[in-house]
């Protein structure tokens, strides 16, 4: 092991390189809101700042909705009522796993899966066949929207690979596999992801939601946007004043990197792209960790050099282990570091705190940009619903997500309330189902 004084030195200069200092903050705003601006005017940027064709939920929509939610390995199918008052609840539900060849198959063997999804869905909950229902589409990959049933996929994520998909309407995919499957009585009347699902979900019952994060897996943003400041939309009707945009915020550039950060970057797929997200989300948390536990241990300040190698398999540390360590736990115990010293496991500790700090004033950040997009002058409150692990489990996330819009909007900050907002992809996606069909020719 190094010594006391290069051991400080080696710690001092980890939290240099993993510092976001209020500073940070400002200049990451002012170049958010920039991006914003461009991303809305269909100018090059790297917020791609899609507009979703729904607006928010009044609270009076009512009725049964179904929802098909495919964002990972699972499919689900959902009924929800809507009690027009606000309350919402899951009547139904069916889950499928979507096995690896469907996955990496044909669009129209995944599509196929989908529509029997919704057969077997129909069948087990005694659903008359011959009666129509709407349903809305939960779909959580890159899409550009052109209207609220229309969307397509740009690329795919999260390890899917289906062929014949990229480049194509996914709601006309799905009705033609309903086609195929002789389902007559679904019309999917709705594109929606767990983004947008999420302020959906919350904005049903509270009005002053204008926001949607998520912080888990992956991480993303949308928001309530007035149709005149969306240059590259067009307003045709002018009863409808506000739109639901998605930013896709895990691609914003303007984050400086640091050594790790582009280290983990060169070793994706898609190097150069998703740059916060890869700084953010719980997908690469836990990467960063291992690259700074290789690194602490190449420079003697982290367990013996002869446990290198437990290390040194790609994403080997997940978020989750890191929240462990992040909570008091032995996480170099599930490595089979039972002996490891006490100082050893205060390291990880440290270690967890210090990425994790980082991420979550990344997050706190972004979320304060949006705000002060839309409200500068902070004249309403702001309820800004928050879905994923990181904000419900990881240890002081939350905390520090508050304490840096505290930093940055002194009082101003008690204007914002987090809130959580669960299952946006189930109940949220019935709510914009709802919403469109109180809209004509939607």
């Amino acid at each position: 092991m190094e010594s006391n004084a290069q051991t400080i030195e080696q710690w001092s200069r980890l939290e240099r390189v993993f510092s976001f200092s209020v500073s940070d903050a400002r200049k990451l705003i002012t170049c958010f809101h920039e991006e914003m601006k461009r991303g809305l005017a269909g100018q090059a940027s790297s917020l791609k700042m899609i507009p979703c064709y729904v607006s928010r939920p009044t609270g009076l929509e009512k009725g049964s909705y179904l929802a098909l939610d495919l964002g990972g390995t699972n499919l689900r199918a959902l009924a929800v009522e809507l009690d027009g008052r606000g309350g919402a609840n899951i009547s139904a539900v069916s889950r499928f796993v979507i096995p690896e060849p469907v996955m990496h198959g044909s669009g129209e063997a995944l599509f196929d899966f989908l529509a029997d999804g919704v057969l077997l869905f129909l069948e087990k909950h005694g659903y008359n066949l011959r009666q129509n229902h709407d349903l809305a589409f939960t779909f959580s990959f890159p899409v550009e929207q052109s209207a609220i049933n229309v969307g397509i996929l740009l690329n795919w994520t999260k390890g899917f690979t289906a062929f014949g998909v990229e480049g194509k309407d996914v709601v006309a995919l799905l009705r033609e596999a309903l086609v195929r499957k002789n389902i007559k009585n679904i019309s999917v009347t709705a594109l929606a992801n767990d983004t947008t699902g999420t302020l959906m979900t919350k904005s049903y019952d509270d009005a002053s939601c204008d926001m949607g994060v998520i912080l888990g897996t992956g991480t993303n943003a949308c928001y309530s946007e007035n149709l005149h400041r969306i240059p590259k939309y067009s307003v045709s009707d002018d009863s409808e004043r506000e739109m639901v945009v998605n930013l896709e915020w895990g691609n914003f550039d303007k984050v400086e990197m640091n050594g790790y950060d582009q280290e983990l970057d060169r070793a994706t797929r898609n190097a150069g792209l998703q740059r916060m997200e890869k700084m953010v989300s719980g997908m690469y948390l836990g990467e960063l960790a291992r690259l700074v536990i290789l690194d602490m241990i190449d420079n003697g300040c982290l367990l013996q050099k002869k446990y290198r190698y437990i290390f040194e398999r790609e994403y080997s540390v997940t978020t989750e282990l890191l929240s462990q360590a992040a909570g008091g736990e032995d996480f170099l115990a599930g490595f089979g570091l039972e002996n490891a010293t006490d100082h050893d496991r205060e390291a990880a500790v440290r270690i967890s705190h210090i990425i994790s700090r980082r991420a979550a004033r990344i997050a706190g950040t972004a979320i304060a940009a949006v705000v002060t997009w839309m409200d500068a002058g902070f004249e309403r409150h702001h309820t800004v619903a928050v879905d994923g692990s990181l904000f419900e489990k990881f240890p002081g996330f939350r905390t520090n997500i508050l304490h840096i819009l505290q930093e940055l909007l002194g009082d101003s900050a008690e204007k914002i309330a987090l809130c959580p907002a669960a299952d946006g992809s189930g109940i949220g996606a019935a709510i914009v189902a709802a919403v469109a069909s109180g809209r004509s020719g939607s």
